[in-house]
């Protein structure tokens, strides 16, 4: 216990336990240390670096993304490192040698194009170069096939070990406590809250704990109950002899299409591989004594990927060879990390699964948990990162495996809009799946779920075409989909919503806490609505139905499921309420369009008029021999209605609409037209176009809010009202021109000057361009007069396409098509 014996003895008692002294773990510790909260203890079972960060081939590299909050923690990471020494004397080994990433093919032109604008709009700089550029920086690398590179010249190289320990240094000089040598066995818990771990040397009580253990980190959270689906694969490298033309100066250089990074090391060259097809390691459980393990190469199954990576620096082949390493990197099923509280047990912290740019985001990851313990809420947007998003099913061993192939190799594949994972798939289906399957349904991954994507017709198997920035070989069908929905009637099947049931004395006033709309008045009524936290901030939205007194329905979205489980478990405390997921027992059915009423009439006995069943009415009715719940409400700006169908009763329900729909001229729909349907109207959806840094005034929300009664953020809200018209506001997008599509991340710009970015795009039919959601922000309040007086563009790939921008919808803004 070597530093355990320099700190002295293990404590009894700490605010924080950090478990795991990789550079996330003291990352953390140096982060929290410098918030003041110096009550914190780091335990590493080994020595720290131990697991993955001793091996990292130490790329400091900022281009690539195109998330924010991604953004952020690189760019973050690489100041910390660079002034690390300077506060702990302590070097991290950063040297701003330059990076450089090259496009062999125009798919990944574009990408690159598009990340490009969004990384310079995020203040990186970044510059497109020419072939010959890329040669004269990197002259040893094979340039005629190239099309272009991207140039960062304040990227380059970190030494892991180093960076970690100069944090370690940092934490301890802030009075952060980092024990060597200490095993933690398990995590102890009172009900649903951490209350300590213990050690093989002591117990230690804490009201945090936080899981870094990299690798390990399933292992220790099955203990806990808590779903940590990591998955270790080989990752591998070599080192080659010194070679001519190689010195410390040499840029990093990255060829995705060749599975190659490349840097110098020793007067020699790194090749390091992230190969299309890759092969998990250790499924059954990563031994406890791996620390400082390799894995034996696989020479058969890598030969033809390294030879494809060393082609790009033809040189590579005459030197000799002198490291070949295979060491372990942990992987997601989403290629996301898992970061935050775990959804089951309050005080328990992950922080892990940074499918191998752990080193280039430890910093500002590091920050970002610190804060979020601190403060009890992120300061940054997490929707895609929450380790709540994860599910029980993805623990499954034949799962970890069969997904870990295809996830490794997704860090280069090029990342087209709309492809979906292609491994471990069939796992939830919902009871239409065979029927809409006879339909030509083009299924995809919507959290584990088989959703139609779009139809290809009755009896013909779907054929996606290749992926595309541009029109799919399918928009012809996409569009007919989406005219169905504007002129006749369509069905979608949406049974991977998440439905909850709250009922009890206190089910109503519970809800009503909870939601910025009043949800408890009377019953039969469905209400959209916001959950916010104590700064007013976006957690969630989605739907309460109130069914009659005492018994509620929330529907979420199928991301939000986690989130809204552990939302309600975390405030019910107060109340006399029971909350069951009923997920798995509810089959959503949407009929939408202008003839749904028609559609939907000849199957009930129960008078659908507007008069009898107005916008927002939840009433049990007949469909054929059964009995649903049926909401006349719709996320696609049409009289529509969705019906919540008791499992066993979906197929009877969705034969009996199917058999009356061929008078009516019903279509299949899939999820590629609710999008563009959904952006037409510019209704939003959490997770995509809002987040957790998002208030309801600058969202287009506060439709949504009751300032009558009280509820969760409301005092933090009415202060953001008072203050006026806010300068940050989401708006609608219209290309004028109908060619191009918007994806994500495209920039906006008035007047010439980049203002905000697109956060959710698609292409409006109806409208007749590609349409978004944007977030912009001006040094003036936003106003529908200072968007009508200016000139709106957004960089689409590096071109600039003039635009519309509104803050009202520009489908039928009046609302009447809903109401008719």
């Amino acid at each position: 216990m070597t530093m355990a014996d320099a700190d002295s003895r293990i404590p009894s008692r700490a605010r924080v336990v950090i478990i795991g002294g990789g550079i996330i773990g003291t990352s953390i510790a140096y982060h929290l240390g410098h918030l003041g909260w110096t009550d914190v203890v780091l335990l590493e079972r080994d020595r720290l670096t131990s697991g993955t960060t001793w091996h990292a081939a130490g790329l400091m590299t900022c281009f690539g993304s195109l998330s924010e909050t991604s953004m952020s923690m690189r760019q973050y990471t690489r100041d910390l490192y660079s002034r690390l020494e300077a506060e702990t004397g302590q070097s991290t080994g950063f040297r701003p040698v330059g990076f450089i990433e090259v496009a062999a093919d125009e798919g990944r032109l574009e990408e690159y194009r598009r990340v490009a604008a969004f990384n310079r709009h995020v203040g990186l700089e970044v510059e497109e170069i020419s072939p010959a550029e890329i040669a004269s920086m990197f002259p040893l690398a094979e340039t005629a096939d190239l099309l272009a590179g991207f140039h960062v010249p304040g990227d380059g190289r970190v030494n892991p070990v180093d960076a970690t320990m100069a944090l370690a240094k940092g934490a301890r000089m802030q009075g952060v406590r980092l024990l060597e040598g200490v095993t933690v066995e398990r995590v102890m818990t009172q009900g649903t809250r951490v209350v300590g771990v213990e050690t093989d040397v002591g117990d230690i009580e804490c009201e945090y704990i936080v899981n870094c253990a990299g690798m390990w980190a399933r292992q220790l959270g099955e203990r806990n109950g808590v779903t940590i689906p990591l998955q270790a694969a080989e990752h591998y490298y070599l080192i080659t002899e010194p070679m001519d033309g190689v010195d410390s100066t040499l840029p990093v250089l990255e060829d995705p299409s060749r599975h190659g990074y490349y840097r110098e090391e020793g007067g020699g060259l790194m090749v390091g591989l992230f190969e299309p097809v890759c092969a998990p390691w250790s499924v059954g459980g990563v031994p406890d004594d791996f620390s400082f393990g390799q894995i034996s190469p696989d020479w058969d199954r890598m030969t033809p990927y390294v030879e494809r990576a060393m082609s790009r620096v033809p040189a590579t082949f005459d030197a000799g060879v002198r490291t070949f390493f295979c060491g372990p990197e942990s992987f997601t099923p989403d290629l996301a990390p898992l970061v935050g509280e775990a959804p089951n047990l309050d005080g328990y912290f992950v922080a892990a699964g940074m499918n191998s740019v752990g080193i280039l985001t430890g910093g500002g990851l590091g920050r970002i948990v610190a804060q979020w313990i601190v403060d009890g809420r992120p300061d940054v947007d997490v929707t895609g990162f929450t380790i709540d998003r994860m599910a029980d099913y993805q623990l499954a061993p034949r799962y970890r495996a069969e997904r870990t192939v295809e996830t490794l190799g997704m860090v280069y594949a090029p990342h087209y809009p709309g492809r979906s994972m292609a491994t471990a798939r069939g796992i939830r289906r919902s009871p239409l799946h065979t029927y809409l399957q006879q339909q030509g349904a083009y299924f995809r991954d919507v959290s584990g779920w088989e959703g139609s994507d779009w139809f290809a017709g009755e009896g013909v198997a779907p054929d996606p075409g290749g992926l595309t920035w541009g029109r799919p070989a399918w928009f012809d069908t996409w569009a007919a989909e989406h005219r169905a929905i504007r002129e006749g009637v369509g069905i979608m099947d949406m049974s991977f919503m998440s439905c909850f049931s709250v009922t009890g004395p206190d089910a109503g006033p519970f809800l009503d806490h909870l939601s910025t709309n009043r949800v408890d008045g009377d019953p039969g009524v469905i209400t959209y609505t916001q959950w916010l936290n104590d700064a007013g901030t976006i957690e969630t939205d989605l739907t309460v139905t109130k069914r009659e007194d005492g018994t509620f329905l929330v529907v979420a979205s199928d991301t939000a499921h986690g989130h809204v489980g552990a939302w309600l478990r975390r405030h019910t405390a107060a109340y006399d309420v029971a909350v069951t997921d009923v997920t798995s027992g509810i089959s959503q059915i949407n009929v939408q369009g202008p003839r749904s009423r028609e559609l939907l009439q000849s199957v009930t006995s129960v008078d659908l008029s507007n008069e009898a069943f107005p916008f927002r009415a939840a009433r049990t009715i007949d469909v054929g021999h059964a009995r649903v719940l049926c909401a006349r409400i719709t996320y696609l700006g049409e009289l529509g209605y969705e019906l919540h169908v008791p499992t066993e009763l979906a197929v009877h329900v969705y034969e009996t609409l199917i058999e009356a729909g061929s008078r009516v001229g019903l279509q299949h729909v899939g999820l590629k037209a609710l999008a563009s349907l959904r952006l037409e109207k510019g209704y939003r959806d959490y997770g995509h176009d809002i987040d957790n840094t998002d208030n309801v005034i600058e969202t287009g929300l506060a439709f949504t809010v009751d300032w009558e009664h009280d509820f969760i953020g409301r005092h933090a809200l009415r202060r953001l009202k008072d203050a006026g018209p806010p300068s940050r506001r989401l708006v609608q997008v219209l290309l004028e021109d109908p060619e191009p599509m918007l994806h994500h991340a495209e920039i906006v710009l008035r007047d010439g000057v980049p203002v905000g970015d697109v956060r959710a795009g698609s292409y409006g039919h109806t409208l007749g361009g590609a349409v978004g959601l944007a977030m912009i922000e001006l040094d003036e309040p936003i106003t529908s007069d200072v968007l009508a007086a200016s000139t709106w563009e957004v960089d689409v790939a590096g071109r600039r396409v003039p635009a519309r921008v509104s803050l009202r919808p520009l489908y039928d803004p009046a609302n009447d098509r809903i109401r008719a």
